[in-house]
């Protein structure tokens, strides 16, 4: 049997564990939560090194990207390091070679169009959502200094953000991941924040435990774009009003699994480490699992 693990700074509450049947072969995922504790982080990791195929690093990224260029994390790299025996991984090459493509699912079934005001709640954490959307030509606005630093600064174009990483990105990927992102309790926390900006949206775009903490109560005719959610958040978008929600990886048993997992399935499957893995080796195995996002239609 295969076993991924994604061990994650969030939420012990987010916990869970499935058994599937994946290309002849049966396969263990499993998420567990360390409440924001970055020392019971490393010792699950150690724990875990060598009795698993794969290592997810959950509630934190190990790169952040712009343009042709991405940024080290160096919390993430300290986890990384711990790592001897199992592959370790943290999404990038499923947000890299899947997640634009779900956007051009969207586009082509006539979901969103070049006038879906879009509000992208961190670019760098979702480089190819964003270009897939700025090439459709949606209105957009990227939310990296207002959720991640709090500032008011909202950013309209690619090139800006392509600008703004490369003067700060080598400064704050220096910083602990708590003080740009939420982890542990604060996922489950609402804090909202700039909440003019998801009111001028039609599509919301990007991680859910920012769009979680910081969204507005009312997010009435919305659509959201998202990853990561289980039974309970998808009950909690319904009552805000939420129209739409795609999940850009499927649901298995009331949840669906961060890009972590499913890059963690990849690497095991391939038997290389992502850095390893060309496009074209990730594109065809996408396509041997026929990943698909989830389309839920909450309040029709």
């Amino acid at each position: 049997m295969k076993k991924i693990v994604s061990i994650s700074l969030g939420s012990s509450k987010r916990n869970h564990r499935v058994e599937l049947d994946i290309l002849g072969e049966k396969v263990s995922l499993e998420r567990i939560g360390t409440d924001g504790n970055f020392s019971r982080m490393f010792d699950l990791i150690k724990e875990q090194d060598g009795q698993v195929n794969a290592i997810g690093l959950g509630g934190i990224s190990l790169y952040l990207f712009a343009k042709n260029k991405r940024y080290i994390i160096k919390d993430a790299l300290k986890l990384k390091n711990l790592v001897k025996k199992s592959y370790v991984v943290d999404g990038a090459l499923i947000k890299n070679n899947w997640e634009n493509k779900v956007v051009f699912t969207l586009f082509n079934q006539g979901i969103i169009n070049n006038k879906t005001k879009t509000l992208v709640v961190s670019a760098v954490d979702r480089y190819s959502i964003s270009e897939a959307l700025s090439q459709i030509g949606c209105p957009l606005i990227f939310g990296d200094f207002l959720f991640a630093l709090g500032l008011p600064f909202p950013l309209r174009t690619l090139k800006s953000v392509d600008i703004v990483a490369s003067l700060l990105l080598p400064i704050l990927t220096y910083l602990p991941m708590s003080f740009l992102y939420p982890v542990g309790k604060k996922q489950d926390e609402s804090e909202p924040r700039f909440t003019h900006y998801f009111d001028w949206a039609d599509l919301i775009a990007g991680d859910f435990h920012f769009i979680r903490r910081y969204s507005p109560l009312d997010l009435k005719g919305k659509l959201i774009l998202t990853n990561t959610v289980t039974s309970e958040d998808r009950e909690l978008l319904k009552e805000r009003g939420v129209k739409l929600l795609v999940t850009t990886t499927p649901e298995w048993e009331g949840r669906s699994f961060g890009t972590n997992v499913i890059e963690g399935l990849l690497v095991s499957f391939l038997d290389k480490p992502p850095d390893e893995v060309t496009n074209e080796e990730a594109e065809k195995f996408l396509e041997r699992i026929s990943l698909r996002p989830r389309i839920d239609f909450l309040n029709p």
